[in-house]
């Protein structure tokens, strides 16, 4: 958000809470925007910014969203290279790394 400006928003905190809960969080990203360009502390953990929340009745943290994928799911990965196997929890973009082992490029398996 603070490089560019611009605010982004998951339309989904819309679809699953609501208009009151979309408000919310444009008056949070608002403060993060606001307290950045005037100097002072805009992060979770400053008190400038805690205040401000406080001052325009803004939620510290979003409402979470419902999470749709199954919890158990194992995501495998291998070298291209020395074929080192990898099982991840979480999807990666194998274009963002490589074999921690061989330094070779890592492929989706499956």
């Amino acid at each position: 958000m603070l490089s560019s400006h611009n605010i982004e928003i998951n339309p989904k905190h819309w679809v699953e809470h609501g208009r009151e809960e979309l408000i919310g969080i444009i008056k949070h990203e608002l403060c993060h925007y606001h307290l950045h360009l005037e100097g002072k502390g805009y992060k979770h953990r400053d008190h400038d910014f805690r205040k401000l929340l406080a001052e325009v009745g803004a939620p510290r943290f979003c409402t979470p969203i419902q999470k749709l994928r199954t919890p158990n799911t194992i995501h495998l990965y291998k070298c291209g290279t020395c074929s080192q196997k990898y099982e991840r929890k979480r999807r990666m973009d194998t274009k963002k790394y490589v074999c921690g082992k061989c330094g070779g490029k890592i492929q989706k398996v499956g």
